[in-house]
C-alpha cells in the first residue's frame, strides 16, 4: 500500500484553515524573530565582558545544536499528544532564556541562557512545530501553501525583530531589549490552543488504517535513500543560515559600516525571505520539489561568493541581503512537503524534525568555526568559501530524490 497524505481526521469545527494559519504564522513569526537577532548583541554584551566572539559564539552554537537535538523529540511528542503543549513548553523555555541571558555575566550562564535554555525553547515553538501542525489539520490543497506561508512568517520576523532589536539596544540598551523579547514569547501561549489535534469520533478511529509507529516511522525513513539524501543536503541549509544571522553583523562592522546597516541587511533577507517563502512554496505544488532545493542551493552559492569577492559598501550589502532573502527559508516548503509525500503525515512533525537536526548541525559548526575563524585568522572569509563549497554539494545531492510516496506494506497496529 502506498502512503498517502491523510486529510485532517476530523472536523476542525470553528477553526477554519485561514484561522489556523494566522495563528500558526504568528506563532512562527514570534518564535524566529528574537533568535535571528541575537548576533546584534555579540559586540556589547562582548564588550561589556571582555569577552571574545569565540563565548558569543559558542552559546549560538550550542543554541543551534540543542534546538536541533530537541526537534525530533518534540516532533514525536506533537505528533502523539498534539502541539499545544509542545508549543507551550517551548515558549516559556525560550522566553526563560531570553530573560536569563539578560543576567549572564559568565560564559557559562550565557551558554545556559543563550545555549541551553533558548535552544531547546526554540524546538517547541519554531516553524517546525507549525508545519506539522498544517499538515495534520489542514485540508491537502491548502498544504504546501500553507508551509510557505508559515516559512515566509518566520522570516517577517526577522525583519521585524532585526531592526526592533537596534532599536531597542538603542533606547533602553541590549539587558531591557531581551527582557521585552522575553515578555513577547508568552503571546505564543494563548496562540497555540488553537492548534491543538483535533478529536477522533469513535466511528473514525474505527474506519482508520492501521497505526504506524514511531519506531517503524523511523526505520523506514532511514531505510528510504531519497530521505536521506534530503536529510544531508539540509545540513548546508543550517550552516549558511546560522553563520550569516549571528555573524553577518560583525562582519559589517569590521567592514566600516554602520550597526543600522547590519541591521538593515538582516531585515532585507527577513522582507525578501518572505518572497522567497510563499513563491517556493506555491512553485512545490507545480514543479519538482527536488529541482526547487537545488536551484536554491546553487543560487546561494553564487550570491555568498559575489559577496566575497565584491568590495563591501552599503549598496552590494543590502543587494546581498535581498538575494539572500529570496533564497533564505525557502528550502523549508519543499522540504518538508517532500518529507509528507514520501510518508504522509502521521509522523510528518517527527521525521522533518530530524531533517532539521541536521540542518542545526550545520548552524552549529557554522557559529562555531566563524567564531573560531575570525579569533585564530582575523577574518571570516574561510567559513564563507566554506558555505559555497557546501552549497554546490547541496545542489547536486538533492537532484536524485525521487518524489514518490514509498512502498508500504500493511503495517500491524501500533502497541
Amino acid at each position: 500500500m502506498s502512503a498517502q497524505s491523510a486529510a485532517p481526521s476530523s472536523s476542525i469545527g470553528w477553526r477554519t484553515p485561514a484561522l489556523i494559519i494566522i495563528c500558526g504564522c504568528v506563532i512562527a513569526m514570534l518564535g524566529f524573530g528574537p533568535r535571528s537577532s541575537l548576533g546584534f548583541f555579540l559586540t556589547p554584551m562582548s564588550q561589556l565582558h571582555n569577552w571574545g566572539r569565540d563565548v558569543f559564539a559558542l552559546a549560538l552554537a550550542v543554541q543551534n545544536l540543542l534546538w536541533g537535538v530537541g526537534q525530533p523529540f518534540a516532533g514525536a511528542v506533537a505528533d502523539r499528544y498534539g502541539p499545544t503543549r509542545v508549543l507551550a513548553g517551548g515558549a516559556l523555555l525560550y522566553a526563560a532564556g531570553l530573560f536569563l541571558m539578560a543576567y549572564s555575566t559568565t560564559p557559562s550562564t550565557l551558554t545556559l541562557s543563550a545555549g541551553v535554555l533558548i535552544g531547546f525553547g526554540l524546538s517547541g515553538c519554531s516553524f517546525t512545530i507549525v508545519v506539522g501542525a498544517f499538515g495534520k489539520l489542514l485540508p491537502d490543497e491548502w498544504r504546501s501553501t500553507a508551509f510557505g506561508l508559515g516559512t515566509a512568517a518566520g522570516s517577517f520576523g526577522q525583519f521585524l525583530f532585526s531592526p526592533l532589536a537596534v532599536a531597542l539596544i538603542g533606547s533602553v540598551g541590549w539587558y531591557g531589549a531581551l527582557v521585552v523579547f522575553s515578555l513577547l514569547m508568552l503571546i505564543i501561549l494563548p496562540l497555540s490552543i488553537v492548534l491543538s489535534a483535533p478529536r477522533k469520533s469513535a466511528a473514525a478511529a474505527a474506519a482508520a488504517a492501521p497505526a504506524q509507529s514511531y519506531k517503524q516511522a523511523l526505520t523506514e525513513a532511514f531505510g528510504h535513500r531519497s530521505y536521506i539524501l534530503l536529510v544531508l543536503g539540509f545540513f548546508t541549509c543550517g550552516f549558511q543560515l546560522a553563520f550569516t544571522t549571528v555573524h553577518l553583523p560583525a562582519y559589517l562592522l569590521d567592514r566600516g559600516l554602520s550597526a543600522q546597516v547590519g541591521g538593515w541587511t538582516v531585515a532585507a533577507i527577513g522582507l525578501f525571505n518572505i518572497v522567497g517563502s510563499v513563491t517556493s512554496g506555491y512553485l512545490g505544488s507545480r514543479m519538482p520539489k527536488r529541482y526547487i532545493l537545488s536551484i536554491i542551493y546553487f543560487s546561494r552559492a553564487a550570491s555568498i561568493a559575489a559577496f566575497v569577492l565584491l568590495p563591501v559598501t552599503t549598496t552590494t550589502t543590502l543587494i546581498f541581503g535581498a538575494v539572500t532573502g529570496l533564497l533564505w527559508l525557502s528550502t523549508v516548503p519543499p522540504t518538508s512537503s517532500l518529507v509528507a509525500v514520501m510518508f504522509g503525515t502521521r509522523w510528518l512533525a517527527m521525521l522533518f524534525g530530524i531533517a532539521f537536526f541536521s540542518h542545526q548541525v550545520g548552524g552549529f559548526l557554522g557559529v562555531l568555526l566563524g567564531g573560531l575563524a575570525y579569533d585564530h585568522f582575523g577574518t571570516y572569509d574561510p567559513v564563507w568559501w566554506l558555505g559555497v563549497a557546501f552549497g554546490i554539494i547541496s545542489a547536486l545531492i538533492n537532484l536524485p530524490i525521487v518524489e514518490e510516496p514509498v512502498s508500504r506494506p500493511l503495517v500491524p497496529a501500533a502497541a
